[in-house]
């Protein structure tokens, strides 16, 4: 059954601890409060914004405020002062004729900090299609690299990492041959100390370099576990490691060789996390049977591409992934992370040459190919993965089996009740 748009302004899970990745509270707060519920509008209708202050959760009365309205990702449009009377403000945003999302971003200062609050109201999200289009020979490209990689024999090898380990689980870092002899893909594997074979879940990056520790919670559930890097080094090095690769040879990696489909950076990643899922399938612990994959960002792209390219998986978990829809700035709105051709001046990628090798990377291309069950969440504010570019790749997505759940108000983070909410989804799916 397919889900087409399912819209939490708050979701209740039984979970107390805080995210991570979510914004630290601050002792003020700029709240900007769309008239619709759901944040959700019909194109051509006039949203209507509500700004209030608050200061240890109290209204500041005549607090002055500067607001920006924008579309998703593109110049501000509007810029103006607005002063709270009573504490509360009203801001009319405009409209939008065509389906996308239409941006206000409220700035209050106050001693030497600037406090910010965003909402964004989404015009027919359901109805945004990606700007990129699907080569005529995508499925023959990626079949033929997949079946060169498979001659590869995978040479694994498995490591034990003693003082990971705990009575429920065993972790273990590995390695596998990979695109080409000699070269090699990592990761962390967390096996239930339990006997028999269990369902199992490759977790891909987000973007970055950085090592692993294993997707622990999972694997105390009875799930085998997969971590995997993406750049072809050990992920269990010491931080710094990642520190000056990321600073140095790797700076920019999302753009290596972009000039030739086949020597882009991500042909070797989207071929190695594919090889992932064989990598799983081949373990005695693993039932073949039932593999998911899962990713935020970077990893949310990877989730789905990952899926197309091989068959072992069954159902994906991606949140706001990024590389979607690459030339929609090339159509005047926002475009896919990392931004390929936003600012195009000064980086020389703008031309024929590079955007047909984004078509063949592009996950919204990809997500048209999706054929196992789906689950994705994004938010309306999110100014990395936008999301005209996210919802452009799940309004392709042709499973029969698909579920968005949006959380309104996120940028670039997640809830843990998102976490818990795909965690759930996934174990669900895999215990079918």
């Amino acid at each position: 059954m397919k889900k087409l748009l399912l819209v939490l302004t708050m979701l209740t899970v039984g979970c107390t601890a805080a995210s991570l990745a979510a914004p630290a509270e601050r002792p003020v707060k700029v709240i900007v409060s769309p008239d619709h519920a759901d944040w959700q509008y019909d194109c051509g209708e006039q949203p209507t914004f509500t700004v209030t202050v608050l200061k240890f959760n109290c209204p500041v009365a005549d607090a002055v405020v500067e607001y920006q309205i924008s579309e998703d990702m593109m110049p501000v449009k509007v810029e103006k002062e607005l002063t709270l009377k009573d504490g509360s403000g009203k801001i009319r945003i405009g409209t939008m004729k065509q389906p996308g999302f239409l941006r206000c971003r409220v700035f209050y200062k106050e001693n030497d900090y600037t406090y910010e609050g965003t909402a964004t109201a989404a015009f027919e999200p359901g109805n945004i299609k990606p700007t990129t289009t699907v080569p005529d020979d995508f499925d023959a490209f990626w079949s033929a690299a997949v079946e060169a990689n498979n001659k590869l024999p995978l040479e694994p090898a498995i490591t034990l990492k003693p003082k990971l380990c705990t009575g429920k689980y065993n972790v273990y870092h590995i390695s596998f041959q990979s695109y080409r002899r000699g070269a090699r893909m990592y990761g962390i594997l967390c096996v239930p100390t339990e006997g028999g074979k269990h369902p199992a879940i490759l977790r891909v990056p987000g973007a970055g370099v950085r090592g692993y520790k294993g997707y622990t919670s999972a694997a105390e559930k009875g799930f085998v576990t997969l971590d995997m890097g993406i750049h072809g080094i050990p992920v269990d090095l010491d931080a710094q490691v990642y520190r000056d690769l990321g600073n140095g040879a790797l700076a920019g990696y999302n753009r290596y060789r972009i000039d030739d489909r086949d020597q882009y950076y991500y042909k070797r990643v989207y071929l190695g996390c594919a090889r992932a899922v064989d990598f799983l399938a081949g373990l005695e612990s693993v039932d073949a049977e039932r593999i998911a994959v899962c990713g935020g960002s970077q990893g949310g792209a990877l989730s789905i591409t990952t899926a197309v390219l091989n068959p072992k998986v069954k159902c994906i978990g991606a949140f706001y992934p990024a590389l979607s829809d690459l030339t929609g700035y090339l159509h005047g709105r926002g475009g896919g992370w990392p931004h390929l051709f936003r600012n195009s001046s000064d980086d020389g990628i703008r031309n024929d040459r590079c955007i047909e090798t984004t078509r063949y990377y592009d996950v919204a291309n990809f997500a048209t190919r999706v054929k196992v069950p789906t689950f994705m969440s994004l938010g309306y504010n999110d100014m990395t993965c936008c999301p005209t570019s996210t919802m452009s790749a799940y309004n392709v997505i042709p499973a029969q089996e698909k579920e968005l759940l949006i959380f309104n108000d996120i940028k670039h983070y997640t809830y843990v009740e998102q976490e818990l909410a795909r965690e759930n989804w996934l174990m669900e799916q895999l215990r079918k």
